[in-house]
């Protein structure tokens, strides 16, 4: 899985630790975690708890974008 820094490169210089945190706690340990839950059911759930929310705005067009399972080879 790809190490995300989108904590540090929005918020890097305003809040440092939020940044780690985000990036280094709930990415890198939590988020990719694919042993506990496949990247394709966490986005599913993701979705799906955005949208019982009401949570309609640019978050929930991110996940749809940026978060949907890759292809799979035939």
């Amino acid at each position: 899985m790809k190490k995300v820094t989108a904590g540090r490169d929005a918020l890097g210089d305003f809040a440092p630790k939020f940044a780690e945190l985000n990036d280094d706690v709930l990415f890198g340990e939590v988020w990719s975690r694919e042993d506990k839950l496949p990247a394709r059911d966490r986005s599913i759930v993701t979705v799906t708890a955005l949208m019982a929310s009401g949570v309609l705005d640019s978050s929930l067009a991110f996940c749809l974008l940026y978060t949907s399972p890759s292809p799979r080879a035939a």
